[in-house]
């Protein structure tokens, strides 16, 4: 029987109105979480973070995952009405771990103090194929808004991941077919990380994938 997906029905409220609910994308990042609980539990990791955590849907499913080991587990995101949500999700979780949330752009406020410690990074980004002018145009957009091969934001992430990463630490990121999910895979080599796609599926118009990253332990 698989874990069950966090409660998050606190989104109906006023408040949340700018905050991303859980879709397909979110289903399938905890999909392959789920998948790959056994690894993660071996790893037992100390520190994982997840970047624009939205409604903390994602963020609560690892500590499930995790369970019955703990971690710090650090939710960010430049929407405070985001980082508000994810504490009302995260506290009806059953899980082991301490969660914290932070509001910031990625992990800047954090960067220093978390570079080569991070064992679990998860990124749903904004995605979608958009004119540049959208991203980050509203704080709605800034959830969904990719700009340019709806890359704009997550290749601003990608030289940054090897360092925040510890040795044998993953990277789980969400992709559609217009990211162009061969070429992120081949530029993450460059940076010596080695990705693949773990997990795909169709939703609507959309094709999604999750693409997992792991740091080498030499």
């Amino acid at each position: 029987m698989g874990l069950p997906t966090p409660d998050t029905g606190h989104l109906r409220q006023t408040e949340y109105a700018t905050v991303y609910e859980p879709a397909e994308d979110t289903y399938l990042l905890l999909d392959a979480l789920e998948n790959d609980r056994e690894e993660l539990q071996a790893q037992r990791p100390t520190i994982c973070v997840e970047i624009g955590s939205g409604s903390g849907c994602v963020s609560a499913f690892l500590g499930q995952v995790l369970s019955p080991y703990g971690a710090l587990i650090l939710s960010t995101d430049i929407n405070p009405a985001a980082n508000n949500a994810t504490r009302e999700t995260v506290a009806k979780a059953s899980s082991e771990s301490v969660f914290e949330q932070c509001r910031t752009r990625f992990v800047q406020a954090l960067d220093d103090r978390l570079r080569g410690k991070i064992d679990v990074l998860m990124f749903n980004p904004p995605y979608v194929v958009t004119p540049s002018a959208e991203v980050d145009s509203t704080i709605e957009a800034a959830a969904w808004a990719g700009g340019v091969l709806g890359r704009e934001v997550l290749d601003l992430l990608i030289p940054q991941v090897p360092a925040l990463l510890s040795p044998g630490g993953r990277f789980y990121l969400v992709v559609i077919e217009q990211n162009k999910p061969e070429d992120i895979i081949a530029g993450f080599a460059a940076l010596g990380l080695a990705g693949q796609r773990v997990l795909s599926r169709r939703a609507g118009i959309e094709s999604l994938s999750i693409l997992r990253f792991t740091k080498s332990v030499l």
